[in-house]
């Protein structure tokens, strides 16, 4: 499932293509909305929150989620698609561009002002303009019993790590993803999260290593057998803690 920092370059690609023109046709392929036609609405801002996206038009909020197969393409008008149309769920077109969301997890078109509907579950953005770090480290302490990679895979406790930055989080803070809540550092992990993210908020090559050669941007994440960067013992996945794939070194992380 994509983390937070595509979905926010996806959002900005959006918001690049689309904010401030009116929309010349909006064909939504999804039973639920398939009546719904904006076209002749203007696009005021497409943004992100967490993993979800917001496109704001007129009166009205698009809000999807690309759960573990959706994507966004941005195409001109006449530009080939670069996948078969029958995986698209919304076009949304102006006088000189295309977006189109293919095979996206989630879809609803809400009144901009029931946003909440759809997104008011969430914790606080860690890339969002109101990021709220001490919030965060509330919610997380609110179980304390919880393994810390659960509870930083919560989106209602801080929104937009994935697997791949919660693996990363508890390597650089020395920690097994197992480890209660209750014992380790809150405010020094959110901390990290939320520089790390934003490290790579921008950029579509992401590391955690500062390094951007192929083979070396993760410090365990995808590196199970491998020899750990800092100490040389091999890294060990775990696959019982809530279903998701756990990467870790047991000598550095205790």
């Amino acid at each position: 499932m994509p983390e937070g920092d595509t979905v926010y370059r996806a959002a900005a690609a959006l918001n690049t293509a689309l904010a401030g023109r009116i929309l010349t046709r909006c064909d939504i392929r999804v039973p639920r909305f398939a009546t719904v036609d904006l076209s002749g609405s203007g696009v005021d801002e497409v943004t992100s929150r967490g993993k979800h996206l917001l496109i704001r038009v007129g009166a009205y909020s698009i809000h999807s989620h690309l759960k573990m197969e959706g994507t966004w393409h941005v195409y001109r008008s006449g530009e080939v698609w670069r996948r078969q149309a029958f995986h698209a769920r919304i076009v949304l077109a102006t006088a000189d561009r295309i977006a189109v969301g293919f095979d996206l997890g989630m879809l609803h078109v809400v009144p901009r002002d029931r946003e909440d509907e759809v997104v008011g579950q969430l914790g606080p953005d860690l890339l969002g303009a109101d990021w709220d770090a001490v919030e965060a480290a509330r919610r997380l302490s609110a179980r304390l019993d919880r393994p810390i990679a659960k509870a930083l895979l919560d989106q209602r406790n801080l929104a937009g790590l994935g697997n791949v930055y919660v693996n990363e989080v508890c390597f650089l803070r020395g920690i097994l993803p197992s480890r209660p809540v209750g014992a380790t550092d809150i405010p020094a992990t959110v901390d990290l999260a939320h520089r790390l993210i934003r490290a790579n908020r921008n950029r579509v090559t992401r590391s955690t290593t500062g390094n951007l050669r192929p083979g070396q941007r993760s410090w365990v994440y995808g590196r199970e057998r491998e020899s750990c960067r800092r100490c040389g013992t091999p890294i060990l996945l775990d696959r019982d803690l809530n279903a998701r794939d756990s990467y870790f070194c047991p000598h550095c992380q205790r």
